[in-house]
């Protein structure tokens, strides 16, 4: 997220906003606490290899791209303290994603265009020339919000440390008088269509229809506003951090963001907005027609608020990148804290990236799948397996020698019939609510059965990540759950239900899980990355060599952990 609703950036008052889900406003505004360093950061939660700087607030990723044999993310970052504020374009540099180096912020408020903030935006590369940073300006305290340009001082620098915003260029964009200025944020990575000219999108918000405006420039100095925007949706409220890509109809190759291919029949578009109202990110499926500049969602998904999501928990500002050393299309998001604000500035720091992902369309053409990068396994260490291991009604079983407040879990559940599945209600249309009605206490017919992350050693503490599957008339319904409501014994914490449906074949009668547990956050990937959920946790008992990890089944069927691999996991490297 760019910007808070309403910002001002001077506001001495909250901008918190209670949303239908619960889920309250990320960027609340406490001036007395938005400078305040810790003298020693924490590192009691501290993630071991996801992605954090070393200290300090954290949050959209912005800017990721692979240039010269270097990956670079940018990252909304406050260099003075643990809450939003002071915020800057903070910047790291790897060489596999995974262990990284931190640098001097590239962008920080500077020139009249963006006194107020420099908020989120990307990267392009052009051809022959070089990276560009388009990114969002705020030039007074009515949130007027601009779209600026900045590149690298010297390109030779392999890292990138210094970049420039022309004064005689900036800003190249500016709302109309037609359109909402306060609501006009988050440029995307651009694109070249074969009519000569560069493409990219804004996100905005008309009255309370989002937009994806569609802005066109042959210099990719001097852009143009297209008549119509490329699409939008009523009722959805503002469309932050947009993003436009597309995938190939077949294999796991990711595509150029140039690629368009719609008369070979073998591309469709990708459109994801991160939506200010629910907080959450939805992504639609469908063909982009160049020569009419119009994306149209397919049908398979609803165009909103109930539609297709990334990930159905911590999971906000999402960014992805082409990746040219490997054909693929990464993933990176801001994974949000569910502490407390004096929490996070005892503890010195706040906010995480998820682990990056690699992204492809499944097979059916209806949604995405996604998968940690491979570069993660080099960081498996001491591994133990369990294989053909039948779990009855009630049975919990530890999987020890590991760390398992720092593991990466693989397994595979299989079940021998779905018989006693539930009957499946037709007014549960919301996987959250259900999670919470139908937790991993509750027993069963076909679930629930899973792992318990970050456990203690008698269960006073658990974040149980799992299945449990329904008998629809047509069909079996399966809902995957990280259910944080037993993760702390702290009171004062969001612990949330976390949920979502999986669209899997059981023909097999089987279901697949990954939880990539790392102290402070359990990020799991159910059926192979059809559904995924990210949940922050903060254990007070089940922390370090006393967090402990089970599989366990509560439901009437009997389940069989076909396969279980899980590696303690390297710390990453940092600086």
């Amino acid at each position: 997220m760019a910007l808070p609703y309403c910002l001002t950036v001077i506001a001495v008052f909250s901008l918190c906003v209670i949303c239908n889900n619960g889920v309250e406003a990320f960027h609340e505004i406490y001036p007395d606490l938005q400078s305040i360093s810790a003298r020693t950061v924490s590192k009691i939660h501290r993630t071991g290899y996801h992605f954090q700087p070393h200290r300090n607030w954290i949050n959209d990723p912005n800017g990721p791209m692979y240039y010269n044999g270097v990956y670079h993310l940018f990252y909304q970052y406050n260099p003075k303290g643990a809450v939003w504020g002071n915020i800057v374009w903070g910047h790291s540099v790897s060489k596999d994603l995974i262990n990284w180096k931190e640098l001097e912020p590239a962008l920080y408020p500077s020139k009249p265009f963006d006194k107020y903030g420099c908020w989120s935006g990307s990267a392009t590369v052009l051809p022959g020339k070089g990276p560009v940073i388009l990114y969002t300006g705020v030039i007074n305290k009515h949130s007027n919000e601009v779209q600026c340009y900045a590149i690298p001082e010297n390109t030779s620098d392999p890292f990138l440390r210094k970049w420039i915003k022309p004064n005689a260029i900036n800003p190249i964009i500016v709302a109309e008088h037609n359109m909402n200025g306060s609501v006009f944020r988050d440029p995307t990575t651009a694109w070249w269509s074969e009519d000569g000219h560069w493409k990219m999108l804004i996100g905005g918000r008309s009255k309370d229809r989002g937009m994806a405006y569609l802005y066109r420039s042959k210099d990719f100095v001097k852009w143009i506003r297209a008549k119509h925007p490329i699409h939008s949706a009523a009722s959805t409220g503002m469309w932050e951090c947009p993003d436009f890509y597309p995938v190939s109809l077949k294999g796991k190759n990711g595509l150029d963001t140039s690629v368009v291919g719609n008369r070979l029949n073998r591309v469709k578009h990708v459109l994801k907005n991160s939506l200010d109202v629910t907080r959450y990110e939805y992504y639609t499926i469908g063909t982009y027609f160049m020569n009419e500049d119009r994306y149209i969602p397919d049908n398979t998904s609803e165009d909103g608020w109930g539609g297709l999501r990334y990930d159905y928990g911590n999971f906000y500002a999402s960014k992805s990148f082409f990746d040219p050393s490997k054909r693929r299309r990464i993933l990176w998001s801001w994974a949000n804290e569910s502490d407390s604000k004096e929490d996070d500035v005892k503890k010195g720091w706040a906010g995480i990236q998820a682990i990056p992902r690699t992204v492809w369309l499944d097979s059916h053409g209806k949604q995405l799948v996604q998968w940690p990068v491979e570069e993660l396994n080099s960081l498996r260490e001491k591994e133990v397996k369990i294989n053909n291991k039948k779990l009855k009604k009630g049975n919990y079983v530890e999987v020890k020698g590991i760390t398992a407040a720092q593991a990466d879990v693989e397994v595979t559940f299989s079940f021998s019939s779905l018989d006693k599945a539930e009957t499946f209600d037709s007014r549960w249309v919301n996987a959250q609510d259900l999670c919470a009605q139908k937790g991993s206490k509750v027993e069963g017919g076909v679930g629930p059965f899973g792992l318990l992350t970050l456990a203690s050693k008698n269960l006073e503490e658990f974040t149980p990540v799992f299945f449990r599957i329904f008998k629809a008339p047509n069909k079996h319904v399966v809902l995957m759950c990280s259910d944080a409501r037993s993760s702390s014994l702290k009171r004062e914490l969001y612990k949330p239900s976390f949920a979502g449906f999986v669209d899997v074949d059981l023909a097999h009668k089987k279901l697949s899980l990954r939880s990539l547990i790392d102290h402070s956050v359990v990020e799991s990937f159910g059926a192979g990355g059809r559904t995924n959920i990210l949940s922050r946790v903060y254990p007070t008992l089940a922390i370090k060599k006393n967090a402990h990890l089970f599989v366990f089944n509560n439901g009437t069927e009997h389940i069989t952990v076909e396969k279980l691999k899980a590696w303690s996991m390297k710390s990453a490297r940092r600086n």
